[in-house]
């Protein structure tokens, strides 16, 4: 029962009685010895089986009478373990597949269903060697709708397609739909106060993991092969490096914070923006990381040690209810969001998420911007950012912002800005995944006029 197809049915199992799956997977991962093959299929399934739940749901009603609402949830997450394996993990043999499936559904108390099981998955097989060998996946049968089609077919619920149909079209939906079902790269920052990018390429050379440089970003690396568990990369101990998104290091470059500055991150944990900022400084100066999550704070502590920063000072609270701070060179609002454009890091997130509570977001991102405005002195700026590709929580909360508080406005990004080539005319950077391969995001910088 320690099998990787078994580890991967109790996180499955958790995440379907409420669990995140990045916490159910780790808390499987953390209980058994499993050797490092085994610990990225255990992964690949969940992640997979998760973010991709509507397709095989579809799949499930296209080949059994009893559709897939009317089964056990237990039951409906082996077969969705099974169809993964045989629609999307071409590198296991259709018969690997099956067996293993049907011994998943008799370890797990439907002996007297395991026929089903195995007559629909080897139902599957037959169709998949009618339509082009025993390699090709089915055909799915869609509906005619767009919005259906494209939800079905890539797995997303109707109301992300329909949004991301009225800002970018068919064509590019399909496109960023088909970019956030990817397995996510790994991105370095490499720290330039401890080391170089040179002898960080050299050094994970040295291990046999290849990496790329990333256009724009001059300290930045994207691991090209598997690494491993993050920790064992050389240079991790050293604070030569951490990890964070190509897009996420887009920000700090436009809030281009100067040595000797105040400088305040008013949503700061985990710290991957705080201590870009130190790191962009030269670690001169006072950069006060604010969060109302003490256990998020202690990570960024950990990260500000091992990176070896002395300018960083924790400040734990709600910024919408901090009053100490008011003469700041800059401010970073990095809110929370609904993570519309890192749906391919977060496998849940796709079904968790709802225009119910992307409304309640922007309402605290408002009440944030509000506050932390006033934090800002005169000709000072304000960096608002979040990594969600909906309007209400971007564009929507700028506009209001502005309309309310006159004495801002817009400053687009430097010509020599590495980011300059990620602005719109109004302003503002946006990020998009399926044309720049990197992580959705939103980012505008706001200066503040003399009063």
């Amino acid at each position: 029962m320690t099998s990787s197809r078994q580890q991967a049915l109790i996180a499955l199992r958790d995440v379907h009685q409420g669990a995140y799956a990045d916490v159910a997977l780790d808390r499987v991962l953390r209980k058994v010895e499993l050797p490092d093959n085994d610990r990225r299929l255990v992964t690949e399934l969940v992640y997979g089986s998760v973010r991709r739940q509507r397709t095989l749901d579809a799949i499930i009603d296209q080949l059994a009478t009893k559709k897939s609402h009317q089964q056990p949830l237990l039951l409906r997450s082996i077969l969705h373990l099974g169809l993964y394996q045989l629609q999307f993990q071409k590198r296991i043999p259709p018969s690997a597949a099956v067996n293993t499936t049907v011994q998943l559904a008799k370890d797990n108390g439907f002996s007297g269903l395991s026929g089903f099981v195995n007559g629909l998955l080897r139902k599957y097989v037959r169709l998949g060697e009618v339509e082009g060998g025993e390699s090709s996946h089915i055909s799915i049968k869609l509906p005619e709708n767009p919005v259906e089609r494209l939800g079905i077919l890539h797995s997303f619920p109707d109301w992300i397609v329909s949004l991301w149909l009225e800002q970018f079209g068919f064509a590019q939906t399909e496109q960023l739909c088909e970019w956030m079902n990817q397995t996510p790269t790994i991105d370095l920052r490499v720290n330039r106060l401890r080391s170089s990018c040179e002898e960080v390429e050299t050094a994970l050379q040295n291990q046999g993991i290849l990496c790329e440089r990333i256009p724009n970003l001059p300290y930045a690396l994207r691991l090209l092969s598997k690494s491993g568990a993050i920790k064992n990369l050389p240079g991790f101990n050293e604070g030569w490096w951490t990890v964070q998104d190509s897009s996420a290091q887009l920000v700090s470059y436009l809030l281009n914070p100067q040595p000797g500055e105040v400088i305040i991150d008013a949503c700061a944990a985990p710290g991957g923006k705080t201590t870009h900022i130190a790191e962009l400084m030269g670690d001169e100066g006072e950069i006060w990381a604010c969060d109302r999550t003490a256990s998020r704070l202690r990570k960024l502590q950990q990260n500000t040690q091992r990176l070896n920063l002395k300018s960083i000072q924790i400040c734990t609270g709600d910024s919408r209810n901090l009053a100490q701070f008011q003469n700041a060179d800059r401010v970073l609002l990095d809110v929370p969001c609904s993570g519309l454009g890192t749906l391919h890091r977060h496998a849940d997130a796709r079904w968790r998420q709802t225009p119910q509570s992307v409304g309640e977001l922007s309402i605290l991102q408002e009440e944030l911007l509000l506050h932390t405005s006033t934090f800002v002195k005169d000709n000072g700026c304000l960096v608002y950012s979040t990594c969600t590709l909906h309007p209400a929580e971007n564009e929507g909360v700028i506009k209001s912002f502005l309309k309310s508080s006159p004495n801002w406005k817009i400053e687009p990004p430097a010509t020599n800005s590495p980011i300059r080539e990620y602005s719109t005319d109004e302003g503002w950077i946006k990020v998009l995944p399926h044309k720049h391969n990197m992580d959705g995001f939103f980012m505008v910088c706001l200066r503040k006029k003399p009063s």
